[in-house]
Order: structure tokens, then C-alpha cells, then sequence
């Protein structure tokens, strides 16, 4: 241990070295003059500014008599700018960076039009940075992913810096899985809950930013290793506002979009919908060596291709009402309905050791299934007097149901050398039944000059109640018998009630925050399971967690750009009820998973150091971090009983993961600028005699660049590569993944259209596979999955003033003026 850190420590000193002069202001000001169509000064105009991480107003103020205004005293960070004033069209900035290297920006003069008038869009030359650091968090910009257009949540994904998402919706982050992934920075139902199918259902288009927190402060739920927080778009242009897209793909993927938006004064609506038809191609094998085996089964070879065509359907819609200027009220609603027909065809050939047949078996899976869900959202805000002293509350509600049903056919032709026909059909119905409760209070309030004090309180509850019913065909009488061995229900409780405190303040040259979250959480669980002969057994299930999740932000600024951040968090990562859930899933016929009703949560102890340069061509973020989790939960494959191997969720004793990472983004020439993401980890796992598990230590990385080029006018093209080196997982040894994307975007008739054309996967080579050994088995295992390779998008915008008059030429039906930082 003292080897590897003194190692990291040698890296550190590598990355970290910089100027030991400090920067003398961690503020920034803006300015501007707000003039008419006749060059006059237009006094009273409100000017506010909104901080990107939500719709609230840091700071307000108005222009003078003589049209200018100041906003000073701005904490570094991204924020937005709107300018209103009554009979006139609103001007706005999307992107405000204000950093060490641009402290101060100034707009000049802004000429504000009539509402009666038509105003022309100003075309935006620059392009916007991908990555910005604000904080405790790192937030990417997603509309320029070209290679996502028309897809999905999980292919947009795969496009941000230090983050992975495998060909089964699984997200990690600097080679850790253990992440809480929200949506507008709360849990979310949609596609079913689990993160898979919430990345699934969730189309690019709709996505604003990334934002990854992986040392989030108290103020956030300690649940998680980090965080990865999907920021959706919402309407703030003024008037009526709408846009459409369509998008075709191959192996008959398509999917449609279609969002509207009306703002007028105090009032704002808006609403959207997105209809998805997947169809995945998925194919693979396992390939097992029971080495300790008893009988004359020693080989098994399987076999597993399938076909899933799911339909997404989703909306949402909310109204904004402005009270007053310090009192808003949010009402907002999202709806999603899926449906999947699922066909798996397996083949499973056990062989002795001479690989003679010891028995030849097919199975056919059919599975359809249903689900929907819907979320209902109360955001009420209350600014006082005081600049910045703000009090929220926010209550949720989601409700989500799961219905499947699904067949296993297996017809086995040849049993221990003897061509003898036996055929089984099981019937498995699951339902599930979701709901979950969320109450917020936040209070915000300043300190002396540059601190502030935030806390607050969140109960959140969660109730899911899940049956599962199986049944055996009796080929006598053809009528379905229960199999009470599998036959059982699972309902929970899960409750979580926090508070915390988090002080932010600067003292001359260093900003620091401080903050402890205090939480509660309990989960109790009823299992209802059956003897042979029918009779109900019930088994309670308790998990309990209470503690301290204190937090650490340290940042120094230092001159010429560069920045030095320490970050500290204790975490932890509960149990999902799947894990805790002790009834076996049974339809892989050789590898039975199941949960453990004993299994204790984690305990996470993340330290992060990061060191952050900018010029004006670019900036480059470098960090070391540590994490080392106690109680780790990971799912244990055990050995083999009668030729079938179990799967269980245990708890070994620690696993620690440490790395150095690089970020950069440049922008070097006017047609070019790329991001480029390097990682280098190593993790260390504990072992367990009592599963067969040895201790492991491995080191690896992964590499990704993403290149934009305007090729012409109108014409911009994007092409991203990735590689990820072989990893060791506990018992996996994965082999290295590669892969290549492709996009190019044209916009049409004077940016009122475009037409995407984009390749995921180009040469189609991420085939993600491992070998697995222990002393009774060796497993050799590949799975590929294959959906729209290719695709074509068309997207049309289109929109009116507030006052109802309409453009005659489409290039002017923007209604709003975008500035950006000169």
C-alpha cells in the first residue's frame, strides 16, 4: 500500500506542478449598454442573471438613464443573462464563463426591438467550450455531439469525458460502477428505474448538459460513488417556440420529437414529446470448464442470440408563474409508456472431457412486457430582500408499474449419450408496482462579502412491491402446475431522511467549503415464498444506516489561468432491492443470479486533487484521486452444483481504486478543436477463501478523442475514437474494446433546419469480453450488441413573437437575441 501511494504521489508531483503566484480576485463583473432602434438609452431595463445549475436569479439589476448597467461582485462559474423590459423583445446569453483568465465581460451596446418588429438572429462564429469546472462539478456540453443525434441518453453518454457506458446501459465513471445517475438532479422512474433502461428512454435530443460531481458536496445525497446529473432542456425563449425532428436508422430503428414552448411576461409553458422504436440484434457466447467436475459433464458451451424490439413513448409538460420577482411557482408532469417483445434463442452443449455429448439442449425465451410510469413535480421558490438569500421547496411523486410475461421452451434431444427427447415449458410472470415520495427545503442566505450558507432538509421514501409467479407445463392434462420453488413476492419499504449544512466562504487568495450531511435511511422488506405443498413462509428483511457524510472543497486560484482544487466526501451505497432479494432468476439454464438478504451497505471514503489551466485556445484539467470503499457488494459466481453455477450478491472486505486523469480541450484553428480524455487506474480487491476469490491488483486505462471540424459554411463534422485497455474486475479479466463514431450535421435554410448523418461504431469492433477462473471453473465470455449503426436525422425549428406576428423570412423567426462573451 505504502508502494502504490508513493507512486500516485510521484504522479502527483508530475501533474500538479505550477506558478506559486497567486491570483489576487476570485470575481467577476459584467457590463453593457442597453440602447433602441434609434440608438437611444433605455433606462429601468431588468438585467438578471441565472446561474446554470438552475433557473434562479443570482443577481438583478437595472439599466440607468443612461441605458448602462454593472453586475459585480460575480462568483467564477457558467451562468445565463436575460434583459426584459415591457413592449420590448428579450435579450439573452445561453453561455456566460467567467474564470480567472476572463474575469470581466462587456457587451457593449445591446439594441433591444419593438415586440411589433421582427428581430434578425445574430449568427454565432465561436464555438463554445465542452467542459467547464464550476465547483464541485465538471459540466459538459452535449449539443455538439454530432454522433448521438437521434439517439438515445446511453449513446450520449459514451461521448463525455471519463465516462463509459457498455452495450448493456451500464454507466462508469474512471472505472467505477457504483454511480447515482439523476435527471434535473432527482431520482428518477422513467424506463423502469434501473439506470439501463432511464438511459434508454431518454432521447439525446432532449439533453442540455452533463453534469458529474465525483466528490459532491453535503448538499447532495451521500447514495453513490458519484454523481452523474442529466440536465434536460427547458423553454426560455420568448414568444412561441417549437422545433421537430425525425430519425431513421438502420435494422429498422426510427425514432420522432417534437417540442413547444410560449413565454410571455411572468408565464411560461411548455411541453414535449419523443416516440422510440428500437430493434437490438444481440449475440454471444459462454463457454465454461468445470475443472473440479464430478460427473461426466467437464465442458459447456452456450449460445445465447436474441432479438428485442421495444417502443418508448415520453412527455413531459410544466407552466412557470412568476408571482412576483421573488416568487415563482413550477408545475410540471413527465409521462413514459414502454412496450418489448424479446426473442432469445440458447443452445447449450455440456461435453465430457473427451467432448463427447453429455447432453444437447435448446431453449426458446419469449418475453413480452409492459411498463409506464409518471412523475408529478411542485417547485415553489421565495427570494427575500436580501441579495441571494433564497428559500425553495420542491415535493415529487413518481408511480411506475413493470408487467412481463415470458416462456421458456426447452427441448433437450440428447442426455448423457442417449438420444432421448425431453421437453419443458415454464411459464414466469413478474409485476411490479413502484412508487416513490420526495420532500426538499433549501435555504440560502450570504455571508459577510464572498460567503454563503446553505442548508436544508430531504425525506425521500420509495415502496415497491414485486411478485413473481412460475409454472410448469404438466404434459398429462396440458395444464400450467405451480412451481413453488420459484413462486414469491418481495415488497419494501425504503425511507431516507437527511439534513445537512454546507458554508462556502473565501479568505484572501483560497475559496473553501465545508459541509455535513446527516442521514437516516431504513429498509424493511417482506418475502413471501411457498413450501412444496403451497404453504406461505414469510422472512423479513432489515437494513438500517445512520452517519456523518462530512465534505471538503478547497480551491486556490493562481495567476495566469491555473487553478489547484482538493476535494474530500465520505459516501456510502445502499443495497438495491434486487440484491437483497434471495430468489434465484433462472433463465440462464446454466448460471442462477440471486440476492442476499444479509448483505450490509458500503462505506466510501473519495479524495480527489485537480489541477486547472486555461489560455484562449483551450484548457487542461488534470487529477489524481483515491477511493477506497469498505463493505464492497459484488456479485460472486460460485461453484458449479449439478453442471449449473449461482451468482450471488456478497459483501467482500475492501476494494481500492486510485488514478490520474487528463482532460483537455483545444481549440487550435478556427475550423478544428477536439477533446481529448486520458485515464490511468489501478484498482485493488480484496479476496475471499470462502468464495474461492484471491486478492487482485490491476492497472489500466482508457483513451478517447472527439474532433469537430467546420468542413464549409453550414457544414460541420465530428469523429470520435475510444480505447479501453484489459481490466481486472474481481474474477473478470477483460479483454481490450475499441471502437470508432462518426457524424456530420448541415444546417438548411439559414439555420431553420439540418440534416444529421451519423455512425456509431463504424468498423463495428467493441465486442466486450472476459475470461473468469477460479479453482472449479474457467468461463470464457463475449456478448455483442447491434441497433442502429447508422442514421439520419432531420430537424426543423420554427417560432413567433410574443405579439403573434410571424416572419416572411425564415431566417428572422428567431424571437430572441443571443449574445455571447466578446
Amino acid at each position: 500500500m505504502i508502494t502504490t501511494m508513493k507512486k500516485w504521489l510521484f504522479y502527483i508531483a508530475i501533474s500538479m506542478s505550477a506558478s506559486a503566484t497567486l491570483y489576487a480576485q476570485n470575481r467577476g463583473k459584467l457590463e453593457g449598454r442597453i440602447i433602441d432602434e434609434q440608438n437611444k438609452p433605455i433606462a429601468s431595463a431588468t438585467v438578471a442573471l441565472f446561474a446554470l445549475n438552475g433557473r434562479s436569479a443570482e443577481k438583478i439589476t437595472a439599466s440607468d438613464s443612461t441605458g448602462r448597467f454593472i453586475i459585480d461582485e460575480i462568483p467564477y462559474g457558467l451562468f445565463a443573462c436575460k434583459i426584459t423590459h415591457t413592449g420590448y423583445q428579450l435579450i439573452r446569453s445561453d453561455s456566460l464563463i467567467l474564470s480567472p483568465e476572463v474575469s470581466s465581460i462587456s457587451f457593449g451596446d445591446l439594441k433591444m426591438m419593438p415586440l411589433s418588429k421582427i428581430l434578425t438572429e445574430v449568427t454565432v462564429s465561436a464555438r463554445p467550450a465542452t467542459i467547464h469546472n464550476v465547483l464541485d462539478k465538471k459540466v459538459f456540453s452535449v449539443n455538439q455531439s454530432l454522433v448521438s443525434i437521434g439517439g438515445s441518453a446511453a449513446d450520449l453518454l459514451q461521448n463525455v469525458p471519463t465516462l463509459q457506458v457498455d452495450p448493456n446501459g451500464n454507466i462508469s465513471l474512471r472505472g467505477a460502477t457504483d454511480l447515482k445517475v439523476l435527471v434535473d438532479g432527482k431520482r428518477s422512474l422513467i424506463g423502469g428505474g434501473t439506470t439501463a433502461q432511464l438511459l434508454q428512454s431518454i432521447t439525446a435530443s432532449s439533453i442540455e448538459r452533463i453534469e458529474i460531481l465525483s466528490n459532491p458536496s453535503a448538499k447532495y445525497d451521500a447514495e453513490g460513488q458519484a454523481i452523474v446529473n442529466i440536465v434536460l432542456k427547458k423553454a426560455i425563449s420568448a414568444g412561441f417556440n417549437s422545433s421537430a425532428a425525425i430519425t431513421g436508422g438502420t435494422r429498422d430503428n426510427y425514432n420522432a420529437a417534437a417540442s413547444l414552448s410560449y413565454q410571455e411576461g411572468r408565464l411560461n409553458l411548455y411541453c414535449n414529446y419523443s416516440y422510440q422504436h428500437l430493434n437490438k440484434y444481440s449475440n454471444g457466447f459462454q463457454d465454461m470448464t468445470y475443472l473440479q467436475s464430478a460427473d461426466s459433464v467437464y465442458y459447456s458451451n452456450e449460445t445465447f442470440p436474441s432479438i428485442t424490439i421495444t417502443d418508448l413513448h415520453s412527455a413531459k409538460a410544466g407552466i412557470e408563474y412568476s408571482f412576483t420577482n421573488r416568487d415563482a411557482l413550477i408545475l410540471s408532469g413527465a409521462y413514459n409508456a414502454s412496450s418489448t417483445m424479446r426473442s432469445e434463442g440458447l443452445t447449450v452443449n455440456n461435453l465430457t472431457a473427451t467432448h463427447l455429448p453429455a447432453q444437447l439442449s435448446t431453449r426458446t425465451n419469449s418475453t413480452t412486457g409492459h411498463g409506464n410510469s409518471y412523475q408529478l413535480t411542485i417547485d415553489y421558490t421565495h427570494k427575500f430582500r436580501r441579495p441571494q438569500t433564497e428559500l425553495s421547496f420542491d415535493f415529487d411523486f413518481s408511480h411506475g408499474t413493470t408487467n412481463s410475461l415470458q416462456f421458456y421452451n426447452t427441448y433437450i434431444y440428447n442426455i448423457y449419450g442417449n438420444s432421448e427427447d425431453s421437453t419443458a415449458l415454464l411459464k414466469d410472470r413478474k409485476v411490479g408496482l413502484s412508487r416513490n415520495y420526495n420532500v426538499q427545503l433549501d435555504y440560502t442566505k450570504p455571508i459577510g462579502k464572498a460567503g454563503k450558507l446553505e442548508m436544508g432538509y430531504r425525506s425521500q421514501i420509495s415502496v415497491e412491491d414485486n411478485q413473481q409467479g412460475d409454472y410448469n407445463l404438466n404434459p398429462i392434462n396440458a395444464v400450467y402446475d405451480p412451481d413453488y420453488s420459484l413462486i414469491n413476492s418481495f415488497n419494501s419499504i425504503g425511507q431516507v431522511h437527511a439534513v445537512y449544512l454546507t458554508y462556502r466562504q473565501q479568505i484572501k487568495h483560497i475559496a473553501f467549503q465545508v459541509g455535513i450531511r446527516g442521514e437516516l435511511g431504513s429498509f424493511d422488506a417482506h418475502l413471501q415464498s411457498f413450501d412444496s405443498s403451497g404453504h406461505s413462509i414469510m422472512q423479513p428483511i432489515s437494513v438500517n444506516t445512520k452517519g456523518l457524510y462530512p465534505s471538503l472543497l478547497l480551491t486556490k486560484h493562481l495567476e495566469r489561468g491555473q487553478q489547484i482544487q482538493l476535494s474530500y466526501s465520505r459516501r456510502l451505497l445502499r443495497p438495491t432491492p434486487r440484491e437483497l432479494d434471495p430468489f434465484f432468476d433462472v433463465s440462464d439454464p446454466v448460471n442462477y443470479n440471486a440476492g442476499n438478504p444479509r448483505l450490509l451497505p458500503e462505506s466510501i471514503h473519495s479524495i480527489e486533487l485537480t489541477y486547472t489551466r486555461t489560455w484562449t485556445v483551450g484548457s487542461l484539467t488534470s487529477g489524481f484521486y483515491f477511493t477506497q470503499a469498505g463493505d464492497v457488494i459484488k456479485h460472486i459466481q460460485t461453484t458449479p452444483v449439478n453442471d449449473v453455477t449461482f451468482t450471488i450478491t456478497e459483501n467482500l472486505n475492501r476494494a481500492i481504486n486510485s488514478g490520474l486523469e487528463l482532460i483537455g480541450y483545444f481549440h487550435l484553428l478556427k475550423a478544428w478543436d477536439f477533446t481529448v480524455n486520458a485515464n490511468l487506474f489501478e484498482r485493488v480487491n480484496s479476496g475471499d477463501s470462502v468464495f474461492g476469490i484471491s486478492a487482485t491488483q490491476g492497472l489500466s486505462w482508457n483513451l478517447n478523442l472527439t474532433n469537430n471540424f467546420s468542413i464549409a459554411n453550414h457544414l460541420t463534422l465530428q469523429i470520435r475514437a475510444d480505447y479501453k485497455a484489459a481490466d481486472l474486475i474481481i474474477q473478470d479479466r477483460y479483454r481490450p474494446l475499441y471502437g470508432m463514431d462518426a457524424g456530420a450535421k448541415y444546417e438548411l435554410w439559414h439555420n431553420k433546419a439540418s440534416l444529421a448523418l451519423n455512425g456509431r461504431d463504424i468498423f463495428n469492433t467493441r465486442k466486450p469480453s472476459f475470461i473468469r477462473k477460479s479453482d472449479a471453473l474457467l468461463l470464457d465470455w463475449q456478448r455483442v450488441t447491434y441497433s442502429a449503426r447508422f442514421s439520419l436525422t432531420f430537424s426543423y425549428r420554427f417560432g413567433k413573437s410574443a405579439s403573434g406576428t410571424k416572419s416572411q423570412t425564415t431566417h428572422q423567426e428567431q424571437q430572441d437575441l443571443r449574445i455571447e462573451n466578446r
